[in-house]
């Protein structure tokens, strides 16, 4: 069987924009490829049930530190299963949902099956019984929207531990006592804080010298001091084998790369989080000359193209920004470019492009690092101000949180803004508004009348402080 599409679409997280805007608003005849759950990583495996279970770890450390605001709690119980189930209810009804609705449209026309690439604009597909009919489409357009997967490193014993990636640590039954984490990023730290602030016994083993340390140095050396009072944080370790017991339990071995130091620890649970790679690996891309990194990742230009015209790419496939609210920006731009000549095509624009962790604390950023600007050797000012000496600062007790301006000396355009405490992620918008749609100095935040005392005061006075 074999039948020809406008515009196929692989992958069911933003590519769905695409897809529907296409059959919908230009008539095109689409296809969309999604051998999972409807919805994507961010959906079902990432941003979303992550932040529902962090919330949970964020009453839970409200409880914990009620005493500091003079209110007494005589300890309190965690019903694990019932976070968990609350969580995928959740989100399985959401992605059950966009199946549901996809199921019996004729265009988009929904192919809930494995794919790979035949030709450079044909397409197998295949379902996971053996007696299911090979299905071939071919597309005049193609978008990949693949996404990625947690990266696993070749660790003596590894495979056979029975250790847990990012994926499955949002369904487990059981609280584990015991939670060792490989790597020190952004998951790690997300996920340290959700099982941490529940009671679980949390080892870090990071082979870098401080935790989340693609951030501005101040503010990973700042999380990562926080980090260590709160955790068992190791720092330099590279893991070298990992061991199951008669028990069950896990036993891990690392050696401190500066010092030689061995490291022995025992877990009742492992989860690997050293990075993400892209889920091109199982299309055959290789089939339609499209050419990929050193790492796996489509290259594509300004526009989302890859080599191959009419093939385009967008995403974590693309590996240029991790983030579902690129994703959510790269589809505008793939849809209009998909759809006009080429003379009429828009490159993408990733201004102000932020990012956070939500984790405790809060870690918010947009635009370059200091140690970024002292590499290109941009003349820079620097501004920090602490939360604390704010009034709600001094109301919520966050001694450790504080905002960063870096702007350039000249004309005071805001070249970076990093930001660790409480509500960091909703703090910064008021930076990107100004970066994105306003003048883009410092000068524009420092003027505006801010209520006092909210906690956005903070901005202000880090804005304030650039010529102090």
């Amino acid at each position: 069987m074999q039948e020809k599409f406008d515009l196929i679409v692989i992958g069911s997280g933003s590519g769905l924009d695409v897809a529907n805007a296409a059959a919908t608003q230009h008539g095109l005849k689409v296809a969309i490829i999604e051998k999972d759950k409807m919805g994507g990583t961010c959906l079902n495996r990432g941003c979303i049930p992550s932040k529902l279970l962090i919330h949970s770890a964020d009453v839970a450390e409200i409880i914990k530190h009620a005493d500091t605001f003079g209110i007494k709690v005589d300890g309190f119980s965690v019903d694990f299963e019932k976070i968990i189930e609350r969580v995928n209810t959740i989100t399985d009804s959401n992605s059950n949902d966009i199946r549901k609705s996809y199921e019996n449209s004729v265009n988009p026309k929904l192919f809930a099956k494995e794919c790979r690439f035949i030709d450079k604009k044909m397409i197998a597909l295949s379902g996971t019984d053996m007696d299911d009919e090979e299905i071939i489409i071919t597309g005049e357009n193609i978008l990949i929207a693949s996404g990625t997967k947690p990266k696993i490193p070749r660790i003596k014993g590894l495979q056979d531990s029975g250790y847990i990636t990012s994926n499955e640590s949002l369904r487990l039954k059981q609280q584990p006592r015991t939670l060792t984490f490989i790597g020190g990023g952004y998951v790690t730290c997300e996920l340290a804080h959700f099982y941490g602030s529940l009671g679980t016994e949390i080892n870090i083993i990071q082979l870098e010298e401080l935790l989340i340390p693609k951030e501005d140095t101040e503010i990973s050396h700042r999380f990562t001091e926080i980090f260590s009072k709160k955790y068992n944080v190791y720092l330099g370790y590279d893991v070298e084998s990992v061991s199951k017991s008669d028990s069950n339990t896990l036993h891990i071995v690392a050696k401190n790369k500066f010092s030689g130091k061995m490291l022995e620890l025992n877990s009742e649970q492992l989860l690997v989080a050293v990075g993400r790679v892209p889920n091109s690996d199982s299309l055959d891309i290789k089939k339609t000359d499209v050419k990929l990194d050193e790492n796996g990742f489509i290259i594509v230009d300004q526009y989302l193209e890859t080599n191959i015209k009419g093939i385009f790419a967008l995403g974590d496939v693309v590996g240029r920004y991790q983030f579902k609210h690129s994703a959510n920006n790269e589809a505008q731009y793939a849809y209009h470019n998909m759809l006009v000549a080429d003379t009429k095509k828009v490159p993408v624009d990733y201004t102000a492009m932020p990012h956070a962790i939500f984790s405790s604390p809060q870690v918010a950023s947009v635009g370059f690092t200091e140690q970024q600007l002292i590499i290109k050797g941009i003349d820079y000012q620097k501004s920090i101000y602490p939360y604390i000496k704010t009034g709600m600062g001094k109301a919520i007790e966050d001694r450790d949180g504080f905002v960063k301006f870096l702007v350039n000396r000249s004309d005071k355009k805001i070249l970076g803004c990093h930001i660790i405490g409480t509500d960091a992620s909703t703090l910064i918008h008021e930076v990107l508004v100004a970066m994105k749609a306003g003048d883009g100095t410092v000068g524009g935040i420092a003027k505006t009348i801010h209520i006092h005392p909210a906690l956005s005061e903070v901005i202000a006075r880090a804005a304030e402080a650039v010529d102090a």
